[in-house]
């Protein structure tokens, strides 16, 4: 059952660890399952998001100055994912992730890419991944300061890896550490002051009261 969200003040900033499955919003009208069955509080709303089929961190607002000072990519936020990936990148895709690769909306602008070890405290996922018979996995570590439409599963699969799972861990300094699917916590004083010192987009943000659900930034 959703919560009830009208009886509690909301923080500013909220970090919380979207499950897989979940949409980034609050209601559905074919009843799938979305944030509102996480979050108990009014008046936040996705600061940037992350796919159905996408996993980890996702910062929620009230403030609208901050919300779009995080998901402008004109504030150039970088953000860091997990993505596990179908083989095993040789050098050559690596520098390609990285060098910035060509998609058919243009090329990206430089990342930072490296294959790390599968992590240790990773929850496993419902349903897990479909893995093709004698074709090994691999996981990425990517950075990106862009939020073009799924673009960390375009970039991966342009080097001619498919992404079979993807998890946000970090939105600038701010990380997903010990947070369980579906739980969440307020952003604590330092993590705040490292936010509000990113440069804020050229143009007009606007106000609290405006703030759209159908956020500025594209998914990944």
């Amino acid at each position: 059952m959703p919560h009830d969200r009208s009886s509690q003040a909301a923080p500013r900033l909220v970090l919380l660890n979207k499950p897989y499955d979940v949409l980034c919003q609050f209601t559905d009208a074919e009843g799938r399952p979305t944030l509102a069955r996480f979050i108990p509080l009014p008046g936040l709303y996705p600061a940037g998001r992350l796919d159905r089929d996408s996993e980890g961190l996702l910062l929620l607002t009230g403030d609208g100055r901050l919300q779009q000072r995080i998901a402008d990519p004109a504030g150039k936020v970088p953000k860091t994912y997990l993505a596990q990936l179908e083989g095993v990148p040789d050098e050559t895709a690596l520098q390609s992730l990285c060098g910035g690769v060509i998609l058919n909306d243009g090329p990206t602008r430089p990342a930072q890419a490296r294959l790390v070890p599968e992590p240790a405290d990773l929850w496993p996922r419902d349903p897990p991944i479909r893995q093709r018979l004698h074709i090994p996995t691999a996981w990425l570590e990517l950075t990106i300061t862009e939020g073009r439409n799924r673009q960390v599963r375009r970039m991966t699969a342009a080097v001619g890896h498919p992404t079979l799972r993807l998890i946000r861990v970090a939105i600038g300094a701010l990380r997903l550490d010990g947070l369980a699917p579906g739980h969440w916590r307020p952003a604590t004083a330092q993590e705040l002051a490292t936010l509000d010192h990113v440069q804020s987009p050229t143009r007009t943000p606007p106000s609290a009261a405006v703030i759209s659900r159908k956020n500025v930034s594209r998914s990944q």
